[in-house]
C-alpha cells in the first residue's frame, strides 16, 4: 500500500516556497515582498495550495509540510469552495487580531504618537495589501503636511520633507478629500487628467513614489478635517471595498490616536505649568 502523496509531489517549487513562508507565520505582505509578486497573487497560491494539499487551515498546513496525511478526503467539486473559506476565516480573525493590537498599541502609547502611527500604518499595509501609506495632516484651506510615512520611496519623503506644509490642487486625491470630506478611491494615478497637466503633488505621487492605485480617506474629527489617511499601491490594482473599508477603519483609530496624545501632551502642559 502506497502512502500519501508528499506535498513535494504536489506542488511547483514556488508554491512550497509560500505555502512554508505562510505555515511559519509570515503575512502576505511579507512574502510578496520577499518574491515581487503581488499579496493577491500570493492569496491566490495558497487558495490552489489548500486544495491541492486537502488542507482547511494554517496549522493543517504545518502538519501536512511537515509530514502528516490529509486529515479528511475533500470532494474535488468541495476542494475549492473549502480552501477559499478557511483563507476567508483565516484572515478574518487577522483583522481582529489587528484591530485588537492597534487599539491596545493606542491605549499604552502615552503619547507616543510617532510609534502608534508607524504600527497603524504598518498593519494598514498588511491588511490593505499596500507598497506604502502615508498620513497627512490637514493644516486649514486645502492645506497639508505629510506627518508619518511607511515604506515610502526615499526620493518621495525627501520631496515632502522640503515641502512642509503646502497646498494641494483641486484636482489631486488631497484637493478632494478637503472639499468633500468622503472617500478618494484613484484607479490610476497617471490615468487621470491632472497627471498630464503640471500639479506638483501628482507629478511627485506618480514619478518619485512610483503610485499607481491609491485610496485617501478623510480622518474626521467631528464635522472637522484632521487628515487624510492615504495608502498606496505601485502597480494598477485598484482598492476594492474590503480594503477601503478596513482603510477607513485605520483611518478612524489614527484620529482616535492624534486626539490621546493631544490630550495627554495637554495634561503634562498643564502638569509642569508654574
Amino acid at each position: 500500500m502506497t502512502g500519501p502523496v508528499k506535498p513535494d509531489e504536489l506542488l511547483s517549487p514556488r508554491e512550497i516556497e509560500i505555502a512554508s513562508a505562510y505555515a511559519q507565520g509570515d503575512t502576505y505582505q511579507a512574502i510578496a515582498e520577499r518574491l515581487c509578486i503581488a499579496p493577491s497573487t500570493v492569496r491566490t497560491h495558497l487558495s490552489t495550495i489548500y486544495r491541492k494539499l486537502e488542507v482547511s487551515s494554517k496549522l493543517d498546513l504545518h502538519a501536512r509540510l511537515s509530514g502528516a496525511s490529509p486529515a479528511t478526503e475533500i470532494a474535488t467539486d468541495h476542494a475549492a469552495v473549502i480552501s477559499e473559506l478557511a483563507l476567508s476565516l483565516e484572515e478574518s480573525l487577522r483583522r481582529e487580531q489587528v484591530f485588537a493590537e492597534v487599539l491596545r498599541i493606542i491605549s499604552r502609547s502615552r503619547g507616543d504618537i510617532d510609534a502608534v502611527m508607524s504600527a497603524i500604518l504598518g498593519f494598514a499595509l498588511e491588511l490593505c495589501e499596500a507598497e506604502f501609506g502615508i498620513l497627512f495632516e490637514h493644516h486649514g484651506g486645502g492645506r497639508f503636511a505629510a506627518s508619518h510615512c511607511l515604506g515610502i520611496p526615499q526620493r518621495f519623503r525627501q520631496w515632502f520633507e522640503a515641502q512642509g506644509i503646502f497646498a494641494v490642487g483641486p484636482r489631486t486625491g488631497l484637493g478632494r478629500v478637503a472639499a468633500g470630506h468622503g472617500i478618494v478611491n484613484i484607479y490610476d494615478v497617471r490615468a487621470e487628467e491632472v497627471f498630464h497637466g503640471d500639479d506638483p503633488l501628482r507629478q511627485a505621487t506618480a514619478t518619485l513614489g512610483g503610485a499607481r492605485s491609491f485610496v485617501a480617506i478623510p480622518m474626521m474629527s467631528g464635522d472637522v478635517l484632521a487628515g487624510a489617511f492615504t495608502i498606496y499601491r505601485q502597480s494598477v490594482r485598484p482598492f476594492g471595498a474590503q480594503a477601503t473599508a478596513l482603510a477607513q477603519t485605520f483611518a478612524d483609530q489614527s484620529v482616535i490616536a492624534l486626539e490621546n496624545a493631544r490630550m495627554i501632551g495637554a495634561l503634562r502642559d498643564r502638569a509642569t505649568s508654574p
